[in-house]
């Protein structure tokens, strides 16, 4: 317990704080009145961190059957579902036009509703991925002229994020549209109106279309294009007065870890725009690594593709230095794990946190350890002074203060430094 002559002492940990993290913490002095107003002195109080201000995210895609009661493997699931929800507090769900609406006039509303409601039951952010897109696209757009596709898509836009709106408010706008208009790998409907339109017209269609409906929407252009095409089309997009509220960076590394220097330099590069980044999609492996020489990692396909124990090593020691690289740039507000088990991994990569069977890989319990453990506040009592203050150290997120013998209330710490707060009963 902490007594009041060491009250402005933030509460032991055990843990030294990370000075390259000094961006992301705050020392909260809390004054804590009763209901007329009066200090509420010298009496305990418990304070638990119940979230983090930045964006842990993992795609959900696993879950959707699960939280539609829908699930094929209950007891898999259950395992899996606990384990997600003890470890991220943001996810990604799938709304690749080609399965989300296979059949024109079907989409799949409401089983993604279902499930975006149960992430959200649960404290989770939802973010929907993607409203345009040339890959899984929707196969009818093919029979119509470009002007049809491009009404089609607009209307899809509207309709998708006006539906979802207060469940899913957060929208990848737009993937991949460096290479969108120049894609050959297979013919599609947006490939064809994007080649007409161009790059920055199409990404004004997406982002005007989602805002209008729904203009509180936190909408991104996402990419894995780190070359200064990616650059020049920000660029473009932003003298051409769209919006852009966030930057999102794909890091798929499936040909081995970027490393500090190349991540810094990446961040660098897009920090300069000053629009918040999200790194979108993010896999490192715990098997072989891919070749080299693959082009589009889409072209690498293998029947197995084993996690291996010096794999799992390696996962485990890239992700905590990629985790802890991320966090140290300021520019960095959400990072977003692309699988969370190796069964049904893209490309059939060994990139989970979790083995195929559901049980944690080295990965899952070291990047547990910084957000849940290193990066996290544990039910610290502390004791008011005569004022009715108390003062904690912590990351920026949601807290729990529990006065002995009163309801609890909540503060939230939003911008790192000294904070201080009243809080009356």
């Amino acid at each position: 317990m902490t007594s009041a002559a060491s009250l402005f002492t933030p509460p032991a940990t055990g843990r030294t704080p990370d000075p390259s993290l000094a961006h992301r913490r705050a020392t909260a002095t809390v004054t804590l009145l009763g209901g007329s107003g009066e200090p509420l002195r010298d009496r305990d109080v418990v304070v638990r961190q119940q979230q983090h201000a930045f964006g842990f995210g993992c795609i959900g895609f696993g879950l959707v059957d699960h939280a539609n009661g829908a699930s094929t493997d209950p007891a898999f699931d259950e395992v899996f579902a606990d384990r997600w929800l003890e470890l991220f507090n943001a996810t990604t769900l799938p709304f690749y036009w080609g399965r989300f609406e296979a059949e024109r006039g079907r989409p799949d509303t409401e089983r993604l509703l279902t499930a975006a409601k149960w992430f959200a039951e649960r404290g989770i952010t939802v973010k929907g991925h993607p409203l345009v897109w040339h890959t899984v696209c929707a196969p009818w757009l093919l029979e119509m002229d470009n002007a049809e596709i491009e009404r089609a898509q607009r209307e899809r836009i509207r309709r998708d994020v006006g539906e979802f709106a207060g469940v899913i408010d957060t929208w990848d706008a737009i993937n991949e549209a460096v290479i969108m208009p120049v894609f050959t790998a297979e013919d599609n409907g947006v490939t064809r109106i994007a080649h007409e339109m161009g790059r920055i017209a199409t990404v004004r269609m997406a982002f005007e279309e989602a805002r209008a409906a729904n203009p509180g929407a936190t909408l991104l252009l996402n990419d894995f294009d780190m070359s200064t095409a990616y650059e020049c089309l920000i660029e473009g997009v932003l003298e051409a007065g769209v919006r852009i509220d966030r930057l999102g960076l794909q890091s798929h590394m499936h040909k081995g870890y970027w490393g500090e220097e190349r991540t810094l330099e990446v961040l660098d590069r897009f920090a300069r725009y000053n629009i918040p980044i999200h790194f979108t999609e993010t896999t490192l492996l715990s098997g072989d690594l891919m070749p080299a020489h693959i082009g589009d990692l889409n072209d690498w396909q293998v029947d197995e593709w084993p996690s291996t124990d010096e794999g799992e090593a390696r996962q485990a020691d890239e992700v905590e230095r990629h985790y802890r690289t991320l966090l140290s740039h300021p520019s960095v507000e959400s990072v977003n794990y692309w699988g969370f088990s190796d069964r049904g991994m893209w490309l059939n990569a060994p990139g989970g946190l979790l083995r195929a069977d559901g049980s944690p890989k080295p990965a899952y319990d070291r990047l547990h350890g910084l957000v849940k453990g290193e990066w996290w506040l544990e039910p610290t009592t502390l004791r008011t002074d005569a004022d009715g203050r108390v003062a904690f150290e912590g990351f920026l997120g949601d807290y729990e203060l529990a006065p002995a013998g009163l309801p609890a209330t909540s503060v939230r710490l939003t911008v790192p430094g000294a904070a201080h707060l009243e809080v009356q009963l």
